[in-house]
């Protein structure tokens, strides 16, 4: 049976992804599936720069407003929903193009990566939750740093969550989780996948990264935090723990000024922006568009974007 097609559009934040894929969906019959880790969840559309109605232009979107933050949300449900949404456009004779710029997400969706080996393991899990609680994040991010780097790079201190998680495979298989989810990446895509990173030179994006805060600021980013905390979601949630999110609801706790606030969300977003291009650039059979190198012409960026799907005969 031949391979079916699957579009990806990755990227860093703030890099252009979202009007990209519009254009990309309506030029193929295309659908879009957000690999997104914040954009799945109801009530945060500010922060996550959620698209809107208007954005998406007729184009129908998957995995975007669909839990509410106090849900789980994590590698194995994207990689369930995502997999249930793909099936579903091609059951409408159309081109699932997945858009984000969670590349672990986008990993385990392309290679169908196995996470069952090493099962929960409850006794460790409360022991490394109890230790992250009494000794912070960022001990417990040290403690991953000594038996799995490779993960400890790519995996903030801040998502407790999936450090508790790299930390629990080790202690039950003595493979660091980097290691087996390269393993599972060697494994056959069952797509024809053709993979594009849009991207922008360095001081560009963090120039759109400073602007987008400001304009989010001036958009209500505040009001929909207060309106979040109100509505009772707590700094425990992985959802609260969102760029953004965060920050200011330490604010709004009086644990640090307003002008702070903003100041790190713009700082942590720019690192995680750098993060976000070491993640891509490990990848491989990826084609990277440069914005600068097409003079920043949408068009021109999406001719090169067909042609590559024609020659993959995609389209």
């Amino acid at each position: 049976m031949s391979q079916k097609p699957l579009v990806i559009l990755a990227g860093p934040t703030a890099a252009g992804k979202t009007r990209a894929s519009i254009e990309l969906a309506k030029a193929i019959g295309g659908e879009v599936i957000s690999a997104d880790s914040m954009q799945v969840y109801k009530y945060m559309d500010i922060g996550s720069a959620k698209i809107s109605k208007e954005e998406m232009d007729g184009v129908e979107h998957h995995l975007i407003d669909v839990l509410k933050p106090d849900e789980e949300f994590h590698v194995v449900r994207f990689q369930e929903m995502a997999k249930h949404a793909v099936e579903e456009i091609y059951g409408r004779g159309h081109i699932p193009i997945v858009v984000g710029g969670t590349g672990f997400y986008i990993q385990a969706l392309i290679y169908d990566i196995d996470f069952t080996e090493g099962g929960q393991d409850t006794l460790l899990r409360r022991e490394l939750e109890a230790y992250a609680r009494e000794q912070g994040a960022q001990a417990l991010h040290n403690r991953l740093k000594l038996v799995d780097p490779v993960s400890a790079e790519t995996i903030h201190a801040n998502n407790v969550k999936r450090v508790i998680r790299a930390l629990e495979f080790y202690g039950q298989t003595g493979t660091p989780i980097s290691r087996h989810n390269e393993q599972e990446r060697q494994k056959i895509s069952p797509y024809n996948v053709i993979y594009f990173v849009l991207n922008d030179e360095r001081d560009t994006l963090y120039e759109r990264i400073n602007l987008r805060v400001d304009q989010m600021m001036e958009e209500g980013l505040l009001e929909e935090v207060r309106q979040l905390k109100n509505m009772g979601y707590t700094r425990d949630l992985v959802s609260m723990q969102g760029l953004g999110y965060k920050e200011l609801l330490e604010y709004l706790e009086g644990t640090c000024s307003l002008s702070d606030a903003v100041y790190r969300i713009k700082r942590d977003t720019r690192h995680f922006a750098k993060r976000q291009i070491t993640w891509f650039k490990r990848e491989k059979d990826v084609i990277w568009i440069q914005k600068k190198d097409f003079d920043y012409n949408e068009k021109k960026i999406l001719n090169v974007m067909l042609q590559a799907l024609k020659k993959a005969e995609i389209f």
